[in-house]
């Protein structure tokens, strides 16, 4: 986790989720409708980086927390949800979601974060901190991948859409 450390408890972990959400919704805010349709360099705009970032917060509840089928949770044809990869995954993604209107992205990644949070917000912290995969030798908790999907996720993104500010 960059500059920070870890949370210790739900309160920290949901604080530093909500402190990156804000301020990813302030510069979304920001831009234009012009803007949230106009791709950068690398052929995203704000639009799809938050349609990613939806796409994710699915995998973090529906994957890692409720343990679902990749399949299942993010619609994937089956050979994708079989030999997973991370660029084949964000690529059909952003096919899926290309034609969806702002709004609609909006409104969806809005759901989610709540779907999410309200998911933390009951489980215990304790859980949290137990191996996502039983036979992961490197034991991995399940706090990674919440910080890795919320609160390390959007910083990124937010980032990403700042410079096209």
């Amino acid at each position: 986790m960059a500059d920070r450390s870890k949370p210790q408890n739900r309160a920290e972990l949901l604080s530093q989720i909500e402190t990156e959400w804000k301020a990813l919704m302030d510069v979304v805010a920001r831009l234009s409708p012009e803007r949230m349709t106009t791709p950068d360099a690398g052929g995203w705009s704000p639009k799809d980086n938050l349609a990613h970032l939806t796409e994710w917060l699915k995998a973090l509840l529906g994957y890692h927390i409720q343990h679902r089928s990749a399949e299942e949770v993010l619609g994937l044809p089956k050979e994708l949800a079989e030999k997973f990869d991370f660029q084949r995954f964000n690529d059909f993604a952003f096919d899926r979601s290309r034609d969806r209107s702002t709004e609609d992205v909006l409104d969806g990644l809005k759901k989610q974060y709540a779907e999410v949070t309200a998911k933390l917000k009951s489980m215990p912290f304790e859980e949290l901190l137990q191996p996502r995969f039983a036979d992961d030798p490197n034991k991995v908790p399940l706090l990674d991948f919440v910080l890795g999907n919320t609160s390390e996720h959007f910083a990124e993104h937010r980032a990403t859409i700042e410079k096209m500010l």
